[in-house]
């Protein structure tokens, strides 16, 4: 069966990620998206490790690219792929940009991934990491997968999500709307391209506390305030 499609419109969908990524001048820049790869195989010729920091551009057509301030955090999810980082929408050899309908959803499927990468990695309980929260808006017609997709949204198993993504983009979908799997009631999104979501605005600078079991406490690095995790 293939989901139906409809229109998601958002004013602020919220994505979190890590801060420790730099933005890419390259897609910073005003430049016309189409010179990009000219750009590039200019620029790697005298910077080698140009291309470790921009990643797999040929993945994304020039005319699904965005650019400008805050692009990075847009491209990047299609540009650095690996199989190593598969997702529910995303089996590594193409990207995936997700973000929630409010800051609560973003945070609670951030903070169940970056638990798991922390018990994962045997890491000492503390201060360990900072985010930062993206929001942007989204009005794209999307393939709609709350209702009747309940096997795309197994906690653990992405098998089923990633094969029916494949499948829809392969189709020209544009990305899919489905519940939150981390905090009942929320809804999220998985774009396939870029231009789905444009060009997010930087919202709060977050700390999240690794208690060696879960992640038990916020700290919003604007204010200091440091909120507990129920």
């Amino acid at each position: 069966m293939s989901p139906p499609l409809t229109r998601v419109t958002w004013a602020a969908a919220h994505r979190i990620i890590r801060s420790r990524f730099p933005p890419i001048n390259l897609f910073e820049d005003i430049a016309d998206p189409a010179d990009w790869d000219a750009l590039a195989t200019a620029e790697i010729k005298t910077n080698p490790r140009f291309m470790e920091s921009l990643g797999r551009l040929d993945l994304v057509p020039p005319e699904r690219r965005v650019n400008g301030p805050g692009a990075s955090y847009v491209m990047a999810p299609f540009t650095h792929v690996s199989e190593d980082s598969a997702s529910r929408f995303a089996d590594g050899t193409f990207g995936a940009y997700y973000a929630g309908d409010s800051f609560e959803v973003s945070l609670a499927e951030t903070m169940h991934h970056h638990a798991r990468f922390m018990a994962a990695t045997d890491e000492a309980p503390g201060w360990a990491s900072d985010f930062r929260e993206l929001v942007g808006a989204v009005d794209a017609q999307l393939h709609d997968l709350r209702e009747g997709f309940a096997q795309c949204l197994d906690p653990n198993d992405y098998a089923p999500g990633q094969a029916l993504a494949r499948e829809l983009r392969d189709a020209g979908s544009d990305g899919v709307v489905y519940p939150s799997v981390r905090q009942p009631g929320g809804q999220c999104i998985a774009a396939f391209w870029p231009d789905v979501v444009g060009v997010p605005t930087q919202g709060r600078h977050l700390s999240y506390h690794w208690d060696g079991k879960r992640v038990d406490q916020i700290q919003d690095l604007a204010t200091g305030k440091v909120f507990a995790v129920t």
